[in-house]
């Protein structure tokens, strides 16, 4: 303590002590200096002579530094840190205007109603400081407290954003409805915050949730404390509306959804019961609750009678139940499936009626399908015309060279399946299964299969030549070539593959004259040497303007050109690479 502080205080008590001793028929007493805390509450016990004959008890508060007498006296509350926050641009800024000596504490934490402050971060600071808090950080209970690093020293609290919009908007925004069980749930968040909460029944469509008031009232409702709906069974098209005190909508979550799936095609009836057992039903829908039976045009009201036997028959499920009513969930997948089912009627009966009169007008449906045709044809230009590429998996460098090739002649554009890209397909189908599906589309929509040759292909291509068929249990789980070769074959050796087909090989890994015999009776490109003949060959029969088809070469051989370098010449090897030189004939 200060020296001014110290001698007061010492004449304080030894007058409060003599005082009390001088009652007691004793002398007088003279106390020495003692440590305390400013603020805090000392208690003095004295013992007289002869021993433990009586004793005085005395208490004392001591100040604080917001006493102007003390505050002058004691050095540490003359270095009391001076705290502003002001505004940088959407965030905030602590000023501290402090000495360049001086040596203080900061510490950030989010004050709770009840309990211990949330600490958030606390830091040892000197001299005088500028500390930027983004815009996101900010919630109303966020509290800032500065003390210099003094035994006595006083603490500075302040709260700056109770009342700050933006904290607010990210409180709320960070806040989280948690489901415990089928009927306890909470609302977690950093702050305190003054809520209710009802249940509300969304229905699939986008149409607002629709909250359950009555039979289900408002709630109030207390932050990260477990609450309770009285549920008898969840439904994923309940949700919990959740407001504030200004009857804003902050908060919606369908809780139960994340258990029991996507909403359900139900319909909501509410079951209200009056004196002498009466009971009303109504079906909830966005318009309002609609009486059972009604005459109204809604859709709950045309099925009435049917949701009415369905409720009576044990078809629906009761969500909730007490002496005023109850909830039951009705399904309506039978009843949307009739109405579809009589959409598709009207429709064939229109089309038909459609068909015999384009028959009765014989020239003019010959124009129409005309039209219809040139129509299909400029569509199917725009999209692209379809491409299946099949390679062997000689190993993951060449992988990525087919992917380079793929990436390129989409850009074309060319609409180009892959199983580098259907990997999860290919799993799920099996090779075979993937591979017919990909041909049977691509053929039917006038499209070409690339048959992409490596060494490995023709090895695999001259196996299967000479065994007849390929070696069980060969096919891996993503292996399309090798499943392919038992559809592909047979069109080459039948004559079929002519116009559906052509070849390709890259430069310095394959020559085309490797290729096998019975697949050069299609067209054999080598790439990107043979570029604008095998765009040419992939593009649509009339093909691109001259000076196009030059653009596209020039940018599917940019595409080739890193992934060639990277294939030949891998990092790290000084060599001219890997792959089947220009003098291997034979491809091995």
């Amino acid at each position: 303590m200060g020296t001014g502080k110290s001698l007061k205080m010492r004449k304080s008590l030894e007058e409060q002590l003599t005082q009390g001793l001088r009652s007691l028929g004793m002398g007088s007493v003279v106390y020495d200096c003692f440590e305390a805390a400013l603020g805090s509450e000392v208690q003095i016990w004295s013992y007289t002579q002869p021993r433990y004959e009586k004793k005085l008890n005395l208490k004392q508060q001591l100040p604080d530094c917001r006493g102007l007498e003390v505050r002058n006296s004691i050095q540490s509350c003359w270095a009391l840190p001076w705290l502003n926050v002001s505004a940088d641009g959407d965030n905030a800024r602590l000023v501290l205007n402090v000495s360049k000596e001086q040596h203080f504490s900061l510490f950030l934490y989010w004050k709770q109603v009840q309990g211990p402050p949330k600490p958030w971060w606390q830091k040892n600071l000197t001299g005088p400081q500028i500390i930027t808090l983004n815009h996101t950080d900010l919630v109303p209970c966020l509290c800032i407290q500065v003390w210099p690093l003094e035994p006595d020293s006083f603490r500075t609290n302040i709260c700056p954003f109770r009342e700050d919009p933006r904290a607010h908007r990210n409180l709320w925004r960070a806040a989280r409805l948690r489901l415990l069980t089928l009927q306890s749930w909470r609302l977690e968040a950093l702050c305190p915050l003054p809520a209710e909460a009802a249940l509300c029944w969304q229905a699939p469509g986008g149409d607002p949730c629709q909250p359950l008031v009555p039979p289900l009232s408002w709630e109030n409702i207390t932050v990260n404390k477990v609450l309770e709906f009285p549920l008898l069974e969840g439904h994923p098209n309940l949700c919990v509306q959740q407001v504030n005190s200004w009857e804003k909508l902050q908060l919606q979550e369908c809780l139960w959804a994340d258990s029991l799936g996507p909403l359900n095609d139900d319909v909501l009836l509410l079951e209200t019961r009056g004196p002498q057992d009466n009971r009303s039903l109504c079906a909830l829908e966005p318009s309002g609750c609609t009486s059972l039976p009604s005459r109204a045009s809604t859709m709950a009201a045309r099925l009435g009678e049917y949701l009415l036997q369905d409720l009576q028959s044990g078809q629906c499920l009761q969500l909730w139940n007490d002496d005023l009513g109850a909830l039951w969930a009705c399904p309506m997948d039978k009843y949307t499936h009739k109405r579809w089912a009589l959409v598709w009627l009207a429709c064939l009966l229109f089309a038909a009626a459609l068909s015999l009169f384009l028959l009765l007008r014989k020239d003019h449906a010959k124009g129409w399908l005309r039209l219809l045709k040139q129509d299909v044809r400029k569509g199917a230009a725009a999209r692209g015309r379809a491409a299946l590429l099949l390679y062997s998996a000689d190993d993951s460098n060449f992988e990525r060279l087919v992917g380079a090739l793929a990436s390129a002649l989409c850009q074309l554009p060319l609409r180009v399946a892959v199983d580098l890209w259907s990997r999860r397909e290919l799993s799920a189908q099996g090779p075979v299964a993937w591979f017919h599906a990909q041909r049977r589309q691509t053929l039917q929509e006038g499209g070409m299969v690339v048959l992409l040759f490596s060494p490995g292909a023709v090895a695999l291509c001259s196996d299967w030549l000479q065994d007849g068929v390929s070696a069980p249990g060969a096919h891996g789980p993503h292996d399309a070539f090798r499943a392919s070769l038992s559809c592909v074959l047979p069109d080459f050796l039948q004559g079929r593959a002519s116009g559906r087909y052509v070849a390709a090989c890259f430069d310095r890994l394959l020559r085309p004259d490797a290729v096998p015999a019975l697949f050069r009776t299609v067209p054999v490109f080598s790439l990107p040497s043979q570029l604008p003949d095998f765009l040419g060959a992939l593009q649509q029969p009339s093909g691109p303007p001259s000076g196009r088809l030059r653009e596209r070469v020039e940018q599917v051989s940019r595409a080739l050109q890193p992934a060639l370098e990277s294939y030949f010449h891998p990092p790290g090897t000084p060599g001219p690479g890997r792959g089947v030189g220009p003098g291997t004939g034979d491809g091995t």
